[in-house]
């Protein structure tokens, strides 16, 4: 029989054979399903349409090739039909095939065209998170898979990627249920047939599922290690899937708290998956930046992309992922109405509603964070025996029990024992809490991971402060605050360093990205374009900070939180002061001459204000060479915020005596504390927390070596470098073109003191790559983890490398935060931007007396005295 083959864009046909039908048909197939990996739904039906005409040309027919073909071609038109449309009308496609399938008199290819069936089917159920009724369609595939291997087949790299797949999505489904060990002996499965049979494309999926099965298991570097070996594939063999691989990788940062770097992986991508129009990533992708955009507190964008993702998941038929969706809209919903008077009474009956219908998916663990909010809810609108009945049908939280989840049910335990007005067991809620917090930051690596994980406690750690305010300013009570204030806040400067942490590929990484700025900063200078270098630039910090999140492993062990007795020990005659935040109040916890004492101190919003006023003013000062009007006008304003501090902060603390420890909060890590009259001339240490100024006070003291480091573009620095080595009779000068990023890290290993005056830049949206710019580029605070030895001392003669970039908890990350994390004593910097010539005559003055004897704290407040606005550095860790 005749049939004609349409060729695009002619009009032109010619004879051809049922063979050559066939063959045609399956190229079309073949280009059909790889248009449908970029979402190009239409013309992907388009495509399988002209196949299946094409074979309708020459059959029906009893050829094993004319039914295996039409087979395959109609399993992919089910599976574009459920993508661009409905789940229902691609498993209809799929219902419709059977009967024709099973009607096959050879046993082998029965088998083969059931399993594909059956393993399509499961497929399409995964993705709408029917995941137990996934399984037995798994086995069953797997089951004809087998028996086509027994019978024998002619095309045994496809029968045997088939097994594989089904494997893969058997341990897929079964790690969505919780069972993980099933899981994992079936990922092993398929990871191992992939392997030898190089099936390079299967490994790269069963790696991505590995990631999924470590989050899930609360293992996040992991996770994330297995993520990017997956994504190093993809982005050769299968750039499709990358989308996929993005969610995923956005949910295990949701739970390590990075909701900022989730947003920024989002926007991204989320533009191309709308061109590409693939309705379920699209739809996981939106909730995912939903859940990012309320860990951010955007509510509106929140509750916008929330209910744009449900709508789709309705569309799709994913009544499971659709019920998700509307527990993301529930919580910025809770959130909103936080913030008001009072809880309209229609909210914890839908948070109710929403938990039942997340029980009849089958959804426990998202149920069960629907009725803790119901519970929540009904404690703020004060009906606590609601509350408690609500609680009460909860189950106890299991091993794979997500952090965010064990933590709202611990606050809401803990709120229902404060409405009680049984704070003992509010605290023990809250001590609780805290405590699975810090086994799951245990089980971080690197400092981004550490520092993001607070973002789960704090609401917790907010409430055990107003409880201990609560109880009034007694010594008792302020021992009490002391305590929770150690728990909360700081937490990544707990853990003792890991030492020599040097992943090859991320070294690899750094140093292309110090030779792209290289690049991109003379490309400045010449007048040249700088678009693609700043892009690549961009997308190579990126790339390091995800692997960064997994190459260090773990950052390191756990210290225990300080003791008030061993912190006041240690102080001797000195004072230390915590400063933190309750409600609107800034109060302060101050421990000295052997006891603690809770000050209140005003408004909180007040001190934000003059710290960020200051800030403002004394970078606005900081150029040489600035007209004398405008200097005035510009410091007279300095002097007015700094009065203002002083005055909030100190002036009611004026009775301490001695060497004064402070550690800061928020906007206050900002403030260069010598530029407070108060504190003029005084010693001050400014510490993350009591429990690292501790741990940094009784480092071993090592003697090594003193280096000094000039980098480029600092005139009025050249003087200085010469000037300071007059002190230091064995010193080590590393000037022009000595003053590599190589070198410079070598001499910080084992140093007793590293002097570097270079240009610094803070980095706010991505704090360890804050630099120091050397010779050959930039030297980041990513790669100070190298060090075996770190310094004792550190003096960054530079630019606002004091600043931090300050997270949930009180976690600050720069430069300098890392220099601290990793080991080093003291580190001396700027907090915020200073001139080059008050900087080298501050300095100047700093090593004359360091020389002679002073400690750091005393030789930098004499320094300082001399002219406090202008040089605004302060002494950090011990």
């Amino acid at each position: 029989m005749p049939a004609t083959r349409p060729t695009e864009g002619t009009n032109r046909t010619r004879a051809t054979s049922p063979a050559e039908v066939i063959s045609q048909a399956r190229e079309l197939h073949r280009r059909a399903v790889e248009i449908g990996h970029a979402g190009r739904y239409t013309q992907e039906n388009r495509l399988l349409r002209r196949a299946l005409a094409l074979l309708e040309s020459v059959g029906p027919s009893d050829s094993i090739d004319w039914i295996r073909t039409r087979a395959r071609i109609l399993i992919t038109v089910a599976f574009a039909e459920a993508e661009s449309g409905t789940l229902a009308q691609g498993l209809a496609q799929l219902d419709a095939l059977r009967p024709e399938v099973e009607a096959v008199t050879d046993e082998a290819i029965r088998a083969e065209l059931l399993g594909a069936i059956d393993g399509n089917h499961a497929g399409l159920l995964l993705r709408s998170g029917r995941y137990e009724e996934s399984i037995p369609l798994l086995d069953s595939s797997i089951s004809h898979n087998e028996r086509n291997l027994e019978l024998g087949t002619d095309d045994l790299p496809r029968l045997i990627n088939a097994l594989a797949a089904s494997l893969s999505n058997r341990g897929l489904a079964y790690l969505e249920i919780g069972r993980i060990e099933p899981a994992f002996i079936n990922l092993n499965r398929a990871i191992t047939i992939g392997q030898d049979n190089d099936l390079p494309m299967r490994v790269a999926y069963v790696h991505h599922l590995l990631g999924d099965l470590y989050q899930r298991a609360g293992d996040i570097p992991e996770a994330l290690r297995y993520y990017q070996l997956a994504e190093r594939d993809y982005l050769e063999l299968a750039p499709f899937m990358l989308p996929r691989l993005r969610i995923d990788q956005a949910q295990a940062l949701i739970s390590a708290g990075l909701a900022d770097e989730v947003a920024k992986h989002l926007d991204d991508v989320l533009p191309q998956m709308q061109v590409e129009r693939v309705q379920q990533d699209l739809a996981e992708a939106e909730l995912m930046r939903a859940t990012a955009a309320l860990m951010e507190d955007n509510l509106s964008l929140g509750r916008k992309l929330a209910n744009s993702a449900r709508r789709r998941f309705k569309r799709r038929g994913s009544d499971a992922w659709a019920a998700v969706a509307a527990l993301i809209g529930l919580r910025v919903d809770v959130a909103q109405a936080w913030r008001g008077k009072r809880i309209p009474a229609s909210l914890p009956a839908r948070a109710s509603q929403l938990a039942d219908e997340l029980t009849s998916v089958r959804l426990m663990d998202e149920a069960a964070i629907a009725r803790t909010l119901a519970a929540r809810l009904e404690v703020r609108r004060g009906n606590i025996a609601e509350a408690k009945s609500l609680l009460g049908a909860l189950s106890r939280p299991g091993p794979l029990t997500p952090i965010e989840q064990r933590m709202l049910l611990r606050l809401t335990r803990a709120e229902l024992a404060a409405a009680e007005g049984n704070r003992r067991q509010a605290f023990a809620q809250a001590r609780a809490g805290l405590g699975d917090l810090g086994r799951a930051r245990d089980r971080m690596g690197g400092l981004e991971l550490v520092s993001a994980t607070a973002i789960h406690g704090q609401e917790l750690g907010d409430l055990a402060v107003r409880l201990v305010l609560d109880g009034g300013d007694s010594t008792a009570e302020a021992r009490r605050m002391f305590g929770w204030l150690e728990q909360t806040r700081a937490q990544m400067y707990r853990y003792e360093p890991v030492s020599g942490i040097d992943d090859p590929q991320l070294v690899e990484l750094i140093a292309e990205i110090r030779n792209l700025g290289y690049a991109l900063r003379q490309a400045k200078l010449d007048g040249r374009p700088t678009t693609r270098l700043r892009s690549r630039y961009a997308e190579r910090q990126r790339a390091a900070m995800r692997l960064g999140w997994h190459a260090a492993s773990r950052w390191g062990k756990p210290r225990p939180v300080a003791d008030f007795a061993d912190v006041l020990t240690q102080l001797g005659s000195g004072a230390l002061v915590s400063f933190a935040v309750s409600g609107g109040a800034m109060l302060a916890v101050v421990l000295t001459e052997g006891r603690v004492q809770l000050v209140r101190l005003g408004s909180a919003a007040q001190a934000t204000e003059n710290a960020m006023r200051l800030q403002a003013d004394l970078n606005a000062m900081a150029p040489d060479h600035l007209p004398e009007p405008l200097f005035n006008a510009i410091s007279t304003s300095a002097r007015k915020h700094a009065a203002a501090l002083d005055a909030q902060l100190m002036r009611p603390l004026a009775a301490l005596t001695g060497d004064l420890v402070i550690v800061p909060t928020r906007a206050l890590y900002a403030v260069p504390w010598g530029a407070l009259d108060s504190l003029r001339s005084r010693p001050v240490v400014v510490a993350p927390s009591a429990t690292a100024w501790l741990a940094a006070s009784r480092s071993p003291v090592h003697s090594g070596h003193t280096a000094l480091v000039r980098g480029p573009g600092l005139s009025a620095a050249i003087g200085e470098i010469d000037k300071l080595a007059a002190h230091y009779e064995k010193a080590t000068l590393l000037a022009g073109p000595d003053a590599t990023s190589f070198r410079v890290l070598e001499s910080l290993d084992g140093a007793s003191l590293v002097h570097i005056a270079a240009h610094g830049e803070h980095e706010a949206e991505n704090a360890l790559f804050s630099r120091l710019e050397l010779v050959d580029g930039a030297l980041f605070a990513h790669e100070l983890a190298r060090l075996e030895r770190p310094p004792r001392q550190v003096v960054l003669a530079a630019c606002e490398l004091a600043l931090h970039r300050i997270r949930p908890g009180d976690e600050a990350l720069g430069f300098a935060g890392a220099l601290l994390a990793g080991g080093v004593g003291t580190v001396v910097a700027a907090a915020s931007r200073v001139g080059d010539l008050p900087a080298a005559a501050a300095m100047d003055d700093y090593h004359r007396a360091l020389a002679a004897g002073s400690s750091p704290a005393v030789a930098l407040a004499e320094a300082v005295a001399v002219d406090p606005l202008r040089r605004p550095f302060v002494c950090l860790g011990s």
